[in-house]
């Protein structure tokens, strides 16, 4: 039996990609313990995670801050004895910390982010728009280089079911065998990501009027919150679950959806991780870059053909037109088409 530590900080998008991987890892070697240490927020992601893969959560930023904060850190893992050490985020913490174990003799693998490559599918004046490496076989190739070789077998959290919901009946009540759910994640990071709200509230107001159709407002910030309430109020059939619930409740939840609308974000990952189709929205970023939910239908990716595109990886960069045109050309009516059609 071998011990392996699997670090992967970084936002909830980046972790919810290593799910599939680890998870059919975990499957592939039950004889072997899988440890993922990464942010505490992330433990819902691996609730139903098969018993031989744990998950560790670490304030990196506070409680072990610093050089001296990571050394610490690892003098507490170490008491663990790790046999390999998987490094999936390949950040200065995290080289860090499989420095510590690889001086300690411990076999020790990090990601390969290509960046030079990256910045070609980026470029303004030389891009080269071509596929990148997606983010799950970038880790894949992670447990190659340690000598592990599996297939991936990761359907959902779930597996072949649906989460349980039956604590939320109150708020999301239940669904008809004529019903249709539809979840909605309006929100992103950044603004190159986030389709104008106004063209937004069209969809939901179009959405509302479908017979049998219940649509569900996914988000979290204070002002996500108040804007989505106004949308609960403003229209029929729309219920905002935002601040309400959990990530283990969310998730659980988006398990029963017909289909989830959302941004190149962390929502469209945490939909995927349950096995239902996404139409996602993509501005300054783009599928290319590698960062598609898992299983998803690149068919299903809403996005206009623009010279500039993709301008950013993750989107955080300021609009070089100044208007941006990645999504404001993007219609109601083309999202709205989409999930018409996946229903």
């Amino acid at each position: 039996m071998a011990r392996i530590l699997v670090i992967r900080f970084s936002a909830l998008g980046d972790v919810a990609m290593t799910v599939p991987v680890l998870y059919s890892f975990a499957q592939a070697f039950p004889q072997h313990q899988i440890v993922v240490l990464s942010r505490p927020h992330m433990a819902a992601l691996f609730a139903n995670a098969p018993s031989n893969l744990s998950f560790r959560g670490v304030d990196v930023k506070k409680e072990y801050a610093g050089v001296k904060g990571l050394f610490r850190l690892f003098l507490l893992l170490r008491r663990e004895h790790f046999d390999f050490v998987a490094d999936l985020h390949g950040v200065l913490r995290s080289r860090f910390l499989s420095l510590c174990f690889q001086t300690s003799g411990v076999k020790v693998a990090c990601i390969d982010k290509e960046r030079s490559k990256r910045k070609e599918l980026v470029s303004q004046k030389h891009k080269i728009l071509v596929p990148q490496t997606t983010s799950f076989t970038r880790y894949i190739r992670v447990f190659q280089k340690l000598g592990f070789s599996f297939p991936i077998s990761f359907h959902s959290l779930y597996g072949v079911r649906k989460g349980n919901i039956d604590f939320l009946r109150q708020e999301v009540g239940y669904k008809g065998e004529n019903d249709r759910w539809i979840g909605l994640a309006p929100f992103a990071a950044h603004k190159g990501k986030i389709y104008p709200i106004a063209l937004q509230e069209q969809v939901v107001q179009a959405l509302s009027k479908k017979e049998n159709v219940t649509l569900f407002l996914f988000g979290g910030g204070k002002e996500e919150v108040a804007l989505l309430s106004k949308w609960e109020e403003t229209y029929l059939h729309v219920i905002s679950v935002a601040g309400k619930f959990k990530m283990s409740q969310e998730l659980a939840l988006m398990s029963h959806l017909d289909v989830m609308i959302a941004m190149d974000s962390g929502n469209m990952h945490l939909a995927s991780l349950t096995g239902i189709p996404v139409v996602s929205i993509w501005g300054a970023t783009h599928p290319y870059a590698g960062f598609m939910g898992w299983g998803q239908s690149e068919a299903n990716a809403i996005q206009v053909n623009l010279p500039c595109r993709p301008c950013s990886i993750f989107g955080n960069k300021p609009c070089l037109r100044g208007d941006y045109a990645c999504l404001n050309q993007i219609t109601p009516r083309q999202i709205i088409q989409k999930v018409e059609s996946l229903l």
